[in-house]
């Protein structure tokens, strides 16, 4: 590996106190835990996972801050100090007027939906998420892909692939009637396409067509401190504003938002509905009590809130996130130089496998993504996951497969738990299985679960 070609990130902000031993399996015993597991990285046991790149959803790293935060936490079960701490936090940071705790993103999500959407409604945005989808489906609507074309091609470099195609969405909302769209599901940093921004010059025209029609835009914030950290190194008339700037511009041209904490805010647990209109407000707080807990703690204990609130603070930081998202750029390199097939640009919370390019061998209906993940796995105990045709499930009216673009195969890096030399041994790895891919066979689904199958399918190799 030619190490001088690569370019390093930017040492880490922050000093270790504390460390968590791994587990180093042989590779026998990494062949009989995948089998047992049916294929499915989801279903391997963490004790039998070496470097796990399966989600940075609630394994960061928290800070000092945040563990004495947590020595803090007020576990009434209404009015708990922690939820004003945590309230003045997401009001500060992200400018929206009224918030109120979810046990985590999906919980958000599905209050989201059930207030807003009817059965028939079509619910445009820059890409599906899985969770989000359905949903939107559970309350009888329907997404509908508004992106623009490059975010389909793992090889376009355009740096912001995570927009919105405005004249697609014009089209649509004329086809579709406005009072048909209860609102425009927008993501930053979208996940499904890489981890790739939507532009600040996008957003202004989104808000635009939006106010134009009176349609909402409701705000996938999950990653938006990442995705202002693109804006601030590729957009022009961004480079002298600070990422929490940025952030609150973002936000400030959308209505509402749903948040996973698990991600930008560096906590285990915990999420949240940010809405800057009382009467939805008003409704949310009344569905919250049903489905998660007291509008004060939403299903969450007084410490996680307590934990979110200095974990907001620390997410915008400009070194912490030029570090983050710098060791996925340093991963992101050495796979490049190595000639492995990877969505370009690299994105923010992970790098991403082109499954297609990687094992063209494969057909797409024997499962080429979820394979190469098994074989990473067998490799060398690194753990990443599907991204590919199992996540985008079937088709609700024929009952077939849905055949996504993108066949990848997620390396997400949590933040601030693993060291440069975490990323060599994972890119050497991946070398090491690309080096024997023609040898690889795909594998058969043997079992379906009947939502969000990439969680609990099992596969048997062919």
């Amino acid at each position: 590996m030619k190490r001088d070609r690569v370019k390093h990130s930017w040492a880490e902000p922050y000093k270790i106190k504390m460390v968590e031993l791994l587990k180093m399996t042989t590779q026998e015993e990494r062949e009989n835990a995948i089998k047992e597991a049916g294929y499915n990285t989801f279903l391997l046991r963490s004790k039998d996972v070496y470097i796990d790149l399966l989600t940075d959803s609630g394994t960061s790293a928290m800070s000092d801050k945040q563990w004495s935060g947590m020595m803090l936490g007020d576990e009434a079960y209404a009015g708990s100090e922690n939820f004003y701490h945590f309230e003045e936090a997401v009001k500060e940071y992200y400018g929206y007027k009224y918030v109120i705790p979810t046990h985590q993103g999906r919980g958000a999500e599905n209050i989201i939906s059930r207030m807003l959407i009817k059965p028939g409604d079509i619910i445009p945005g820059n890409m599906y998420f899985t969770t989000t989808r359905l949903h939107q489906e559970l309350a009888g609507g329907k997404f509908a892909d508004v992106i623009i074309d490059e975010a389909h091609d793992p090889e376009n470099e355009f740096p912001f692939k995570g927009n919105v195609n405005i004249q697609k969405l014009e089209n649509l909302i004329k086809n579709t009637g406005a009072g048909r769209i209860p609102y425009l599901a927008i993501a930053t940093a979208v996940n499904m396409a890489g981890g790739q921004p939507i532009s600040m010059e996008n957003l202004k025209e989104l808000r635009y067509v939006a106010d134009k029609y009176n349609i909402r835009i409701i705000h996938d914030m999950t990653r938006v401190a990442e995705n202002a950290f693109f804006i601030q190194q590729k957009e022009s008339g961004y480079s002298d504003k600070s990422v929490s700037e940025i952030v609150k511009e973002i936000c400030s041209l959308t209505d509402g938002a749903t948040m996973s904490a698990k991600k930008d805010a560096l906590v285990n647990i915990g999420g949240f509905i940010a809405l800057n209109d009382y009467d939805l407000y008003e409704e949310a707080r009344n569905l919250v009590v049903v489905y998660e807990g007291l509008h004060t703690y939403g299903g969450l204990a007084g410490r996680d809130m307590e934990a979110i609130a200095l974990g907001i603070a620390e997410s915008v930081n400009d070194d912490h996130i030029r570090a983050r998202i710098g060791q996925v750029e340093f991963l992101g390199d050495l796979l490049i130089h190595a000639g492995i097939p990877v969505v370009k640009p690299i994105g923010g919370h992970g790098v991403f496998l082109n499954a297609k390019k990687f094992l063209p061998h494969l057909e797409q209906t024997v499962f080429p993504a979820q394979t190469l993940a098994a074989e990473i796995y067998i490799d060398s105990g690194v753990r990443s996951m599907e991204r590919g045709i199992v996540s985008a499930g079937r088709n609700k009216e024929t009952g077939e497969h849905n055949f996504p673009n993108l066949e990848l195969v997620r390396l997400t890096i949590p933040r601030r738990v693993y060291t440069q030399a975490h990323m060599e041994v994972i890119a050497e790895s991946i070398e090491s299985v690309y080096a024997g891919r023609e040898s690889i066979k795909g594998l058969k689904m043997v079992y379906e679960p009947k939502y969000l199958r990439f969680f609990q399918a099992r596969f048997e190799k062919l």
